[in-house]
């Protein structure tokens, strides 16, 4: 499904992935007065790469580390989470480009990875024979950079020619740089942006459409692209022509350029905030704005346009996915129909194209189905397909519209998984149903006697909020369970069921309980579930995972003294607003690449696009419902709180690591028990290869283990 600029960019917020009580709140704490921001004696440490900052986190992160990796957990976990992400038999998911499929592999040998591929017969075999287009640990080595796979733009049908995207320490900012896939080399004198956070889209061979960093103005408050510009082959990237322009307050502009013949579309967008665009079709040279509601998402099936709806729009509700006439609408004949329609439990989580169908991933009580509709006339039938459930499925199209004769036209690879099955990697087909096994996993651990269930929380006002529960073998509800929760919430972003070899053998299998939360923010239930915690209302996610937490404590599945939270991104506001809220429900906390300080969030680096989400600070009637839960600004001293673990990274130009070192600092300077652990490279995901991420999750694990208790010897 054709994704907008802005959720292509900021998709990844989601993050990686994963006591005694002086107060007992039962309601959000009162707001603390506004200060100014240059009252905060911690400025000092949003210098990302000043001497004193990074000094500072060398230290902590030697404390730190000292103490985790001093724990008996830490040594075998960190050796058994290495070995998973490192296993050779993972499934080496690919995508498609004309006869080849492509695949980024990574492990012990090529720890940045290769960019390889093969062909649909070859990737059938138990071994295939894979070629390897471009090694970039031999790249990094060469070129003595830390470079990061960021991913590749290739030009059809014959995609030789690729635009390769290369970050620096996995920051969100890469590098562009044209290569060409046959000879598999850089090309002499190709198409190359320097470092920034650019959209690109091939027009044909000689020509792109750039949105870059151009020089001063050039970006939005953001730090997103501004500007989009025509740039051809031999010129100067100051020569290339400006076709389309936002404005400074608005999150970025994007384009996507459709080469299906017959059906060629150019869709250029204003992104006016993190949920709203405006979008405008190029005609000729003339730009024409495509009239629909600013919060639906619109694609392309060559004649059909979709619109997957986000708020209610001529009767349709809030989450449908209609249809019509591309061509018709344009002219202003608004004949929409439903393909989709949600329903209480039922809600669209995605949708991909095969040459003549429509094949939609439904979440039904937050467990994957499939839906095939074909077009029929001036309409769209459509019907269930058989796939496993319950759990997590995932469609990814085979076809490429610019090949005249596809035989994969009608196939589609699907995955499977839930929390005790690891992936299975089907290839489909709309003209049978035929489900053809092509991968599956190698159990990456013993889930003999572990179970799952869902269970239901009720929040402050009432609302029902699920979550998942895995149960480790032999595990009671006794209230004695090392229990860990997990939460996003936010940006509509679902947590589905996933397998995870590292929880497997670092945490069900010694003992511990994983939970789950589907709590408001987040997508599970459709827009609707989301937009009820946003802004002023934000404080219902947080309310939906104490109710979490007080169930699971008062149904017996553990207590607070063995409960710990975890959480990235806006998860990791989620945990920090949580354990401030409430330090007595909890004694363990994974504070991830988080948000922290909401009085500031929006001035650093991309912050200022989630204002949409949170609200702007600098306006005091929407700073008195941020303040409320601010952690930054609630933390007090006096207060016993869990020792926290916060967790970042020196490479993250997303969410600025200050906001994990600021709190940090806060927390010790108020006589609070902190760890604090801050890799010096590894982008919004917190590491940048496999031995980096196993050492970070060793560390996390080993303080779980350390807050909560070992329930039984590890197995």
């Amino acid at each position: 499904m054709p994704v907008p600029f802005v959720r292509r960019a900021f998709g990844l917020l989601a993050g990686a992935l994963v006591l005694s009580a002086c107060t007992h709140m039962t309601t959000s704490p009162a707001a603390p007065t506004p200060t100014a921001p240059d009252a905060d004696p911690l400025l000092w440490l949003e210098d990302v790469s000043g001497d004193a900052a990074l000094d500072w986190v060398r230290g902590q992160n030697q404390l730190s580390q000292a103490e985790l990796t001093a724990r008996p957990e830490y040594a075998p976990t960190r050796a058994q989470l290495l070995e998973v992400l490192n296993a050779r038999d993972r499934i080496p998911y690919v995508v498609r480009r004309g006869p080849w499929l492509y695949n980024l592999w990574q492990d012990d040998v090529h720890k940045r990875g290769l960019w390889r591929r093969t062909t649909l017969a070859q990737y059938k075999l138990a071994a295939p024979d894979w070629e390897t287009v471009l090694d970039l640990d031999a790249l990094a080595t060469s070129e003595n950079e830390n470079w990061v796979w960021g991913g590749a733009a290739c030009l059809g049908p014959d995609y030789r020619r690729c635009l390769i995207l290369l970050s620096r320490g996995g920051a969100d900012a890469k590098v562009i740089r044209e290569f060409d896939a046959v000879e598999k080399r850089f090309v002499d004198g190709g198409f190359f942006l320097p470092e920034a956070k650019s959209d690109v889209d091939w027009i044909d061979e000689d020509t792109l459409y750039v949105g870059t960093d151009f020089g001063p103005g050039s970006l939005t408050d953001s730090g997103y692209p501004r500007v989009i510009k025509r740039w051809r082959r031999g010129t100067p990237l100051a020569d290339a022509v400006t076709v389309f322009e936002g404005e400074a307050r608005d999150v970025a502009v994007g384009v996507s350029v459709d080469k299906t013949p017959g059906h060629e579309r150019t869709l250029f967008s204003r992104a006016t905030d993190f949920y709203n665009q405006k979008y405008f079709l190029l005609d000729g040279d003339r730009l024409v704005p495509l009239d629909i509601p600013s919060d639906a998402s619109p694609s392309f099936l060559r004649d059909t346009m979709l619109l997957g709806l986000r708020s209610e729009f001529q009767g349709f509700p809030s989450g449908a996915l209609l249809h019509t006439d591309a061509a018709a609408y344009l002219r202003g004949e608004r004949r929409l129909q439903a393909m989709f329609t949600p329903s209480a439990t039922r809600s669209l989580s995605g949708y991909a194209f095969t040459r003549d169908h429509v094949v939609l991933n439904v979440m039904d009580n937050v467990a994957s189905r499939l839906e095939l509709f074909r077009k029929d006339g001036a309409t769209f039938t459509g019907r269930p397909i058989e796939a496993p459930f319950p759990g997590s499925l995932g469609v990814s199209p085979l076809h490429d519209p610019l090949l005249p004769s596809d035989d994969l036209a009608e196939s589609y690879l699907l995955t499977y998984t839930d929390f005790l099955t690891p992936d299975s990697l089907y290839l489909g087909s709309t003209r049978d149903d035929r489900r053809e096994p092509l991968k599956s996993r190698t159990a990456l651990f013993d889930s003999g006697g572990q179970r799952v269930e869902q269970r239901f929380a009720t929040s402050r006002d009432g609302t029902h909020v699920p979550y998942f529960v895995v149960w480790p073998e032999g595990a009671q509800a006794d209230g004695t369970n090392p229990t860990l929760l997990y939460g996003y919430g936010g940006f509509e972003i679902s947590l589905k069921p996933w397998y995870s070899g590292g929880f497997g053998r670092a945490w069900y299998r010694r003992g511990g309980v994983l939970v789950v939360a589907n709590i408001r923010g987040g997508g599970e239930f459709g827009p609707a579930w989301h937009q009820a915690a946003v802004k002023e209302h934000k404080q219902r996610s947080y309310d939906d995972f104490i109710a979490v937490a007080e169930d699971l404590v008062e149904t017996g599945v553990t207590s607070p003294a063995q409960l710990g939270i975890m959480g990235g991104s806006n998860g990791g506001l989620l945990v920090g607003a949580t354990f401030v809220q409430r330090p007595d429900l909890f004694n363990a906390v994974v504070c991830q690449v988080p948000l922290l300080d909401m009085r500031r969030y929006h001035t650093l680096l991309a912050g200022a696009s989630w204002m949409a989400e949170y609200g702007n600070p600098d306006v005091e009637a929407e700073w008195s419902f941020i303040s409320k839960y601010s952690p930054y600004q609630n933390v007090k001293a006096g207060v016993t709180y869990p020792k926290v673990l916060f967790t970042t990274s020196t490479r993250d130009d997303r969410v600025h690591p200050a906001h994990a070192r600021k709190m940090a600092a806060r927390m010790m300077a108020q006589g609070h028990p902190v760890l604090y652990y801050e890799n010096i490279e590894g982008g919004h995901g917190g590491a940048a290869d496999n031995e980096q991420r196993a050492h970070l999750q060793a560390l996390e694990f080993s303080y779980l283990w350390q807050q909560l208790g070992r329930r039984v010897s590890e197995k």
